[in-house]
């Protein structure tokens, strides 16, 4: 009995410690059947936990719209239910925009003799519920904003300190998503002031996406995924190429972190708000997928530009996004003058592998994807499908992969193993 006690002791430590050595490389995954080996090793996930919220959210990033980019806190109910339609007619919500996120300026500037938040009369005369019931009529759930301080941004009343009574508010309302500032938070530390909220949307019952806004100020990626389904990693975007390059940087450092259940969030999209060209556009959607980062639509969807909406609707980027395997991808090589030819890549689904050719100069160039760089074996064969020509450039291709990228553009692949792509079809 003994020896039997002995021998089974020692298969279960071989089984648990093959299984901890290999969730190294690549956790397992709840939502695939099976573990997936990915064709290269050196995109480290070690550090992230899967669903570790544990609210059945975020298994891929979310995706939708929020006001603040174009309308800042000119908004109104109406603008919020012509944005709902106007996903749905556009056939952006069966890409998988689904949150309609009302961002600041919502509310009256005092809560009422009960302490309780109270829309703005003139711009939201029907009410929150009114309007969340609106935007669930179109299939589409309804997002709003609050502040862990004292108060919003924009002066409105915050909800530090009266987290249960808001959270209550909210899931009374229909609300489906947080937004959750950092305004006026009073020199009380991040890792204090948002789990109280955390735990209040929880305990009303009903399921609602948390999104952290804390700027990236004391590195969320770090805490907050236990703590919500998305964390802020930067300061604000600004609808300008300077601002999009730097917080792709930024936001690339904390890669590790990210996974099912929560995202690093290098904030909002400002594809179509006239701030950058198409060329520059099409790079801020590619690479925001590519990081997995939350792809939330800033701009105004009522009146989008054909080239706006081509970005915004390329269902192959989408995938790349919103693949099951939910491992960010990075930077992983760059050269040339300030390391402006760059190479990023991350590993999806089918052993496929994503990868981005970024020229962040001022000249068009040739950039080259070198297979030590990407992790592969330099024998390994792969098919190479163009992500925004949407067709294959390539059936057998080893060692390398080169193309011509204009300044301040990038071109987006998924490189597939021959043996992989064959079974495939």
């Amino acid at each position: 009995m003994a020896k039997i006690s002995n021998m089974l002791i020692g298969i279960l430590y071989v089984h648990v410690i093959s299984v901890v050595v290999t969730a190294r490389v690549l956790p397992l995954h709840p939502y695939l059947n099976s573990q997936e080996t990915p064709i290269t090793n050196i995109f480290d996930t070690s550090k992230y936990g899967i669903l570790q919220l544990g609210n059945g959210l975020a298994k891929t990033p979310q995706m939708g719209w929020n006001s603040w980019n174009f309308f800042a806190c000119d908004i109104s109910e109406d603008v919020i239910k012509e944005t709902a339609d106007a996903l749905v007619s556009t056939g952006l919500a069966k890409l998988g925009y689904i949150y309609v996120n009302i961002d600041d300026c919502w509310s009256e500037p005092q809560r009422d003799p009960k302490g309780q938040l109270v829309p703005d009369p003139q711009t939201f005369p029907s009410g929150i519920k009114a309007l969340a019931d609106y935007v669930h009529s179109k299939g589409l759930k309804l997002g709003i904003y609050s502040d862990a301080g004292a108060f919003t941004c924009q002066v409105r009343p915050g909800s530090l300190f009266h987290e249960s009574d808001d959270a209550e508010l909210f899931a009374s309302w229909g609300v489906d998503y947080l937004k959750y500032d950092n305004c006026f938070n009073l020199g009380i530390d991040p890792e204090t002031r948002y789990p109280p909220m955390r735990d209040a949307l929880n305990a009303t019952g009903r399921t609602i996406f948390y999104s952290l806004c804390e700027w990236g100020v004391h590195d969320p990626a770090l805490w907050a995924g236990k703590v919500g389904n998305s964390w802020r990693t930067t300061d604000d975007i600004n609808d300008s190429w300077a601002s999009m390059t730097t917080i792709a940087d930024l936001n690339d450092k904390w890669a590790a972190f990210a996974g099912p259940g929560g995202w690093n969030d290098p904030d909002m999209l400002e594809v179509g708000n006239g701030g950058m060209s198409y060329h520059e556009y099409r790079a801020h959607f590619s690479i925001w997928a590519l990081m997995k980062a939350p792809l939330l639509i800033g701009c105004d969807v009522r009146n989008m530009t054909q080239e706006t909406f081509e970005i915004l609707s390329n269902e192959e980027v989408i995938a790349v996004n919103q693949d099951p395997l939910g491992v960010q991808g990075r930077k992983v090589y760059s050269y040339g003058p300030d390391g402006c030819y760059q190479v990023w890549a991350g590993p999806l689904s089918g052993q496929r592998l994503a990868v981005v050719l970024w020229n962040r100069g001022s000249k068009p160039a040739t950039i080259t994807a070198k297979w030590a760089s990407l992790g592969i074996e330099s024998s390994t064969s792969v098919s190479i499908k163009d992500l925004w020509k949407h067709k294959c450039v390539t059936e057998n291709k080893v060692a390398s992969f080169s193309a011509r990228v204009d300044p301040h553009a990038c071109e987006m692949y998924i490189f597939s193993p021959l043996a992989v792509a064959r079974s495939a079809s």
